[in-house]
């Protein structure tokens, strides 16, 4: 990757807009005047996916800002468990990837 802060720059701007708009849809999902109960259900259901959906966002916003900071303190690219350096094809397929495979696995967190 040759330029990962300007990629990941464009992905925290990407996950703003989205953020921005998965909130508005789930503030306007609950401001209809006349409804009956299958448009309520429908608007709660609405309402938990973009809340699911914001929350998974947030997540992967504050893992793309972790990344912008492991750039600017020249640690980008390393593995924050056992510091080996992590391949260049993760990087690309995830720019915000903290860890390397192995230790990703041993965490047992999903990527």
């Amino acid at each position: 990757m040759n330029n990962p802060t300007a990629v990941l720059e464009k992905k925290r701007r990407d996950l703003l807009s989205d953020l921005a708009r998965l909130e508005g849809e789930a503030r306007d999902s609950g401001d209809a005047e006349v409804r009956d109960t299958i448009d309520d259900a429908t608007a709660q259901q609405s309402s938990a996916e973009a809340l699911e959906e914001v929350t998974l966002e947030s997540e992967t916003l504050e893992q793309v800002e972790d990344a912008l900071k492991r750039v600017a303190a020249g640690t980008y690219g390393k593995c924050i468990i056992c510091g080996r350096t992590i391949p260049p094809a993760r990087l690309e397929a995830i720019p915000w990837t903290p860890y390397c495979l192995e230790d990703q696995e041993k965490l047992g967190v999903p990527s």
